[in-house]
């Protein structure tokens, strides 16, 4: 009797060209950090929370996953692993657990071991996640441990659609990269994401990952056109500017984030197309890895 070979199967499906095979993700194993041969340490986290509000929503679960990586990109071991669930002063809404999977009963008396935390993130020489700008302040809020780390964005910061994806949505990369997992639970979205990170993409075989590393320490300029003309909002809008309200700490203007290479030809648009004033100076902030997707 012919022995079952699920792998082989696969791969002749795949040869037909009539077929694409998911794989199911398995996470990689936990090592000791040193038993590691890369140098550097990073930590994927995501959370899962009561709202979209850091100000007032709560996180309600977190999964942190620490790799270790070097300066080229690649992606080492896994080392360390935490997933946790911490019960909200308030019930679930009902459109969170539908999204989450995590319901009341789930989160009944628990409490996040926040010294396990801290252990993973003291050392981190860079903290990541998908949408930073959400779940930095989130994180924040949490730990102080997580305020003076270097931060990198997988959704802002690596070019999807240039290393062959559909979309930037967790889901759109895992499918593309030929795998399937159970997703919307944090720890578990952080294995898959690991994974998309560590997949060669693109002519020259980088991996999405070193694209995001090379990224976050490249120096940014937020730029805030105050005091712009009323009548030039919509040419803003249209070049990517986004309006803020000042509710968060930020002025109350339209701003935009460009790479520091394209600052000159920002501030030449805003003084000859918006102000018209040769002279103008909008208010200017230089950002590192440290001060991008915090809170304000």
């Amino acid at each position: 009797m012919d022995v079952w070979d699920a792998e082989k199967a696969a791969a002749r499906l795949e040869d037909s060209g009539r077929y694409k095979v998911l794989r199911k993700l398995v996470p990689r194993p936990i090592i000791s950090r040193g038993e590691s041969r890369f140098p550097r340490l990073a930590l994927l986290v995501d959370t899962e929370t009561t709202g979209l509000q850091h100000a007032r929503d709560e996180v309600i679960e977190i999964g942190a996953i620490a790799f270790t990586y070097d300066d080229d990109g690649r992606i080492g071991d896994v080392v360390d692993v935490y997933g946790g669930l911490q019960q909200p002063s308030a019930p679930i809404p009902a459109e969170i657990t539908r999204l989450t999977g995590i319901t009341d009963d789930m989160v009944a008396g628990q409490a996040l071991e926040m010294a396990k935390l801290d252990a993973l993130i003291e050392p981190a020489d860079l903290v990541l996640a998908h949408n930073a700008a959400f779940d930095r302040p989130f994180c924040e809020k949490l730990t102080p441990s997580f305020i003076p780390k270097a931060w990198a964005c997988s959704v802002k910061e690596i070019n999807w659609a240039e290393l062959g994806f559909e979309g930037n949505k967790l889901g759109y990369l895992v499918g593309q990269s030929g795998l399937f997992h159970d997703g919307h639970r944090a720890t578990d979205d952080c294995h898959a994401l690991l994974e998309v990170l560590a997949g060669s993409q693109g002519d020259a075989g980088r991996t999405p990952f070193a694209q995001l590393l090379q990224a976050s320490a490249a120096q940014r300029v937020r730029i805030f056109a105050q005091n712009s003309p009323f009548d030039m909002k919509d040419h803003l809008k249209n070049r990517g500017y986004r309006w803020s309200d000042g509710s968060d700490g930020r002025p109350k203007a339209w701003w935009i984030e460009v790479d520091e290479d394209l600052y000159d030809a920002e501030l030449r648009y805003l003084r000859t197309e918006i102000y018209r004033w040769e002279d103008a100076d909008p208010l200017t902030l230089r950002l590192s890895a440290h001060d991008r997707f915090r809170m304000g």
